[in-house]
């Protein structure tokens, strides 16, 4: 099966580079307390451009999907990225909530430019001179936005690889993972090493810690080609990401027994999927206990309890939300495909396909 198109809105002469999504396979949350997360990068992409254009004294942002575009001076952006940290600054100290640090979708692509500029030279400019040329940055993706499947830092990686391409200065997969991070804490106040391995490197990923390991998952397991795996879109969940770690932490931050036993569950899921055996147990048991933090809103614990009557298993696969009744992206194991398809014709206002995982993470070019 063939990656998931981006819509066909690049213009042909631009330069471009793209970058996955990703779905977190088990582990949200408690990896914020020291345990593990198992992600895959998944083969819905994002991809950025950027055409120069003269004359002109400023940056045309053109993101479909995001915004309705916004120009930004050249002469301004210096200050602009610095206010941004001074905003950030601000919600470290209480004074400002994690959704209030960006002011428009556009902020985060355009200042993962300009701190990307305080390390390169931009394209046209001489030593010393760190603004972009004037032109049109812009971008298009088929990741839904704010549903857990890393729309932000696959639109920062992309930036990135876009810009050093052009400069001819590419950075290393593990430099691409450590600036990811850093751009993304503007949107959901900390930087996830999850997003951020899955949509540099691609493929599987556990993360733990600072810890990052590539788990050794059959090449013929069905979790690569989408055989008997399969995400569903439940909607936009109400709540930001941070908002949802947030309540987490207040409610069960201190329960150790707690998240050893979310340790415990992501150990026994990547043992199965190593094994090639069944995981449908410890993806229930996964549920269970997101259910227990209260971040599955009932109407996707409903959704999932028709998969495990059905005989499979699912979870969200995302911070959740603490309230509304959508919960992002889930995650499905269903065995048998036929299965699959009968629950989804009960519910065609849900959007979902096989799983398929994105070999590679950020690059050049168009996704293949």
């Amino acid at each position: 099966m063939s990656a998931e198109p981006v819509p066909a809105t690049l213009p042909e002469d631009a330069s471009r580079a793209h970058a996955p999504g990703k779905i977190i396979l088990s582990g949200e949350h408690a990896v914020v307390y020291g345990a593990p997360a198992l992600a895959v990068a998944v083969a819905i992409y994002t991809e950025v451009w950027f055409r120069p254009i003269h004359p002109s004294d400023g940056l045309k942002t053109v993101f479909a999907q995001v915004s309705q575009g916004a120009f930004y001076p050249l002469s301004a952006l210096g200050h602009f990225k610095q206010s941004l940290d001074h905003r950030f600054e601000a919600f470290l100290r209480g004074e400002m909530k994690v959704q209030q640090i960006l002011q428009r979708p556009d902020d985060l692509i355009v200042y993962t430019l300009m701190s990307l500029a305080q390390r390169l030279p931009m394209p046209g400019k001489s030593p010393g001179h760190c603004l972009p040329v004037p032109g049109q940055l812009g971008g298009t993706s088929a990741l839904p936005l704010g549903a857990g499947m890393g729309s932000s830092a696959s639109i920062i990686a992309a930036t990135m690889v876009l810009y050093e391409t052009l400069l001819d200065r590419l950075h290393s997969t593990e430099e691409r993972f450590e600036w990811v991070r850093f751009c993304e804490r503007l949107q959901h106040g900390k930087g996830g090493a999850i997003d951020a391995a899955a949509v540099t490197q691609g493929g599987a990923v556990r993360v733990q810690g600072d810890n990052r390991f590539t788990p050794a998952i059959p090449s013929g397991h069905g979790l690569w080609h989408g055989d008997g795996w399969y995400w569903v879109l439940h909607g936009k969940p109400a709540s930001s990401t941070g908002e949802c770690v947030a309540a987490v932490r207040e409610a069960h931050g201190g329960d150790q027994a707690l998240w050893q036993g979310f340790e415990a569950c992501t150990d026994a899921f990547q043992a199965a999927l190593e094994a090639d055996s069944s995981p449908l147990y410890s993806l229930r048991e996964n549920h269970r206990l997101l259910s227990r933090i209260g971040v599955v809103p009932e109407a996707a614990a409903r959704f999932i309890s028709e998969v495990e009557l059905a005989g499979g298993a699912a979870k969200i696969c995302g911070a959740g939300s603490i309230r509304g009744e959508h919960g992002g992206v889930i995650l499905v194991h269903q065995p048998e495909a036929p299965k699959m398809e009968r629950l989804m014709e009960g519910h065609p206002e849900l959007r979902w396909a096989p799983l398929q995982v994105a070999p590679t993470g950020a690059a050049f070019g168009a996704p293949q």
